[in-house]
Parts: structure tokens; sequence; C-alpha cells
């Protein structure tokens, strides 16, 4: 299929690339000018939140919900949900995996519904979220330029970083099920919001009922729950695996968003398919994913290798445990306990460099032999067995670096 223009009344007619957006209009005074207000995200926001703190508290009391209308509510919640952290962010705009077209056709339909734009438009931004992260004037949705901007500003103003640039999207642009979505977006989006709740309220004989609870309010917390990971994911919660960006694993914002809120992994591991990469981390989106490998629907699952998750977490722990040890004045401990202290760190360090250069030793050993096919079954097992154990002498390593915090704390 060739490649196609896709129109967006946002999109300017000249072509623009996000690594050089156009400046933020100036007024008087160098001070900056705000964007013109987008009119329809405004209204959508705006009014379905009034009929979700209004009406649906209202129906409550003088009605009340019956039951099939709560399950609708949280059927539609979750499958909105699933299709946007499953479909929308990691199967399309961080290819982690491979889907069937049952899967895809589900994820298009209720992703439609959560009403988060097209897969196009919604997988262009978030890549450029990533490849531009924290820069206030590239990341679409920078934290930098506070809560309310990064949870929700951002879509309420023609900003120059959100315009559309669909040069980053060019795999997706192949497929013609998402073409087809993002040019009937707008009957599509109204058939799944409207033709969805009014009709399975007429089934269940809760019209109203269900409109203004499975309808109305599951978007308004969908939106939330999704917005929650561009703002309060960037400011709330740890950083285990890297400080180069603002991205935190939260688990309480896991807990609502299918497992997104272990942000700080995605950040710097963004092609694995899960989210929460230990097995106790409630990562629902991730489990669904592996589940539906086994009956075949999805397939070529990228998961990261143990040792660069070991990498990464020794490399933070290194990094505070010698910003600590700067910061320790040296009448507060004997300076002979705090070069021992040095001194046992720099071994530390040593140890796990070593492990790093084994570890990327044998692995293009193993590539170049692979490429030659000659390695054996008994070779392919020795080799695994080598990794494993350099695998857990880091998390060995990672243990006795936590004593050594205690030490420093």
């Amino acid at each position: 299929m060739s490649e196609m223009q896709f129109p967006e009344s946002r999109q300017p007619s000249h072509s623009r690339h996000p690594e050089s957006p156009q400046a933020e209009p100036r007024g008087p005074g160098n001070a900056k000018v705000k964007p013109p207000l987008i009119l329809t995200n405004a209204l959508i926001f705006s009014l379905t939140l009034t009929v979700a703190l209004i009406c649906v508290p209202w129906w409550g009391i003088t009605h009340g919900f019956k039951g099939a209308t709560w399950a609708l509510f949280g059927f539609f919640l979750v499958a909105n949900g699933m299709s946007i952290t499953g479909g929308y962010h990691r199967l399309w705009a961080h290819r982690a995996y491979d889907a069937h077209v049952v899967l895809r056709i589900f994820y298009l339909i209720f992703g439609t519904m959560a009403l988060q734009n097209s897969v196009l438009l919604w997988c262009s931004g978030h890549r450029r979220h990533h490849l531009n992260v924290d820069d206030n004037e590239l990341d679409p949705y920078s934290v930098g330029r506070g809560f309310w901007f990064s949870h929700i500003g951002w879509m309420l103003r023609d900003y120059p970083s959100g315009v559309p640039d669909f040069a980053n999207v060019a795999d997706l642009k192949r497929d013609p099920l998402l073409v087809f979505q993002h040019r009937h977006y707008a009957l599509l989006t109204t058939i799944t919001n409207f033709g969805f709740s009014l009709g399975a309220g007429w089934l269940v004989g809760d019209v109203w009922g269900t409109f203004f609870l499975a309808g109305v309010a599951r978007l308004v917390l969908s939106h939330h729950f999704t917005f929650f990971i561009n703002s309060l994911a960037h400011m709330w919660g740890s950083r285990p695996y890297t400080d180069d960006n603002t991205a935190r694993d939260n688990p309480i914002l896991a807990l609502v968003t299918h497992g997104e809120g272990y942000h700080n992994f995605h950040h710097i591991f963004a092609h694995d398919y899960r989210n929460g990469v230990r097995w106790w981390q409630w990562d629902p989106t991730k489990w669904l994913i592996a589940s539906l490998q086994w009956v075949g629907l999805t397939r070529r699952l990228k998961r990261t290798p143990a040792f660069q998750i070991h990498r990464a977490l020794l490399a933070m722990q290194f990094r505070r445990a010698q910003a600590k040890l700067a910061k320790l004045p040296e009448t507060a401990r004997a300076p002979s306990h705090i070069d021992q202290l040095r001194h046992r760190i720099a071994q530390e360090y040593e140890a796990f460099a070593a492990a790093v250069s084994d570890w990327t030793r044998l692995k293009e050993q193993w590539l170049e032999d692979k490429k030659r096919a000659v390695i054996e079954h008994w070779e392919q097992a020795r080799f695994q067995q080598r990794l494993r154990e350099i695998e857990d002498g880091l998390k060995m390593q990672r243990r006795r670096l936590r004593s050594l915090h205690a030490q420093l704390a």
C-alpha cells in the first residue's frame, strides 16, 4: 500500500517535523501568548465531567442502577483501559509484540470507544514523548510545564508541541485497519460511545442509567486514569532504573491503569511488553498479553534480558551510594570508616564493571557462533548457564549494595 496523507484539522498545510517546532507566539514585552483553545476538546471534557458529577449521582439516588448496569460499566471501563494499554500503547506505539487480527480489531473497537484519538495520532504523539521526554518545547505533554499541562492542558490548546506529524508512524500507516479507523474516527467514536451504551442499556432495560454510568462516567474515569500516566507518573513515585528522566514507578497508579504505573521501567525499556517486570507487580496487561499467546492471539513477545535490568538497577544503586557518600560530613563519622565505605563501593563497582564486560563478551561470542551456525545444543546450555551465573552474581551484588546504603543512611 502506498504512503497516504492523513488530513487532520490541527495539522498545518506545510510539513513540519517535531524536531523543529514553531515557537509559541509572543505578545508585548516578549510575553508568551496562549495558543487558541481547541473548542471540541474543551467541550467534550467539560460536558462529560459535568454530567458525571451531576447526572450520575442524581440518577443513582432517584432511580438506582441495576446490577447489569454496573456490570456493563465495569466491562466497558476495563475493555477501554486494556485496549489503550495493550493495543494503542504496547502493541502499536512500541511494537512490543505481534497480535492476531481478531485481537487487533477488539483493541480498535474499544480503543475508539475510549475517545483518545486514532491510533495514528495517539502513537505519533507518544513516540515523540519518548524521544523528547521532559523537553518543554518538543515533548507534547512534558511534566516540566506543570501538572495541569501534562494531565489535560496540552489537549485544550493548540500548542506547537502537540501539532500532529505522521513521519514517525510510517510503519502504522501501512496497516489498513488503522487507516480506516483514522479516516472514520468521528463516526466510529460516535457509534461506540452512544450506540454501545444506549444499545446495551436497552437490552438490560435501563437506557438512561446505562448511558450515564457505563457511558459518561466510564468515559471520564477512563480518560483521567490514562492522563495520570502523563502527569502523576512523572511526578510521584520511585526511580529504581534511571533518573535521566522524570518517569516514576508507582504501584498505586498501576492499580487503576492496568499496570502502566511502572513508568520508570517503561521509559528505559520501552519495547518490553511488560511494565511491571516482577511477577508480583500488578500488570494485568502483561498477563493478558502472555496468556493470549497460549491460544495464538499474541506472539513474538519482546522481553528485556534480565541482565540488562539488573545492570540498570545496580547502576542506580551505585549512583545513589556515591551521592550519599559525597554528602557525608567528615565530622559525622570517623574518617577511617568513610574511607572504608568508599573502598567497598569502589570494589563493588569494579566487580560490576567486570560482570558487564563478561556478559558483553559472552553475548558477542554467542552471536558470532550462531552466525556461523556451529553452536551445538550443549554449547547453548553452557552459554545459558554462564549467563545465569552472571545474573545471580548481580543479584547478590544488589543485596550487598542495599547493606551499604543502610550504613550510609
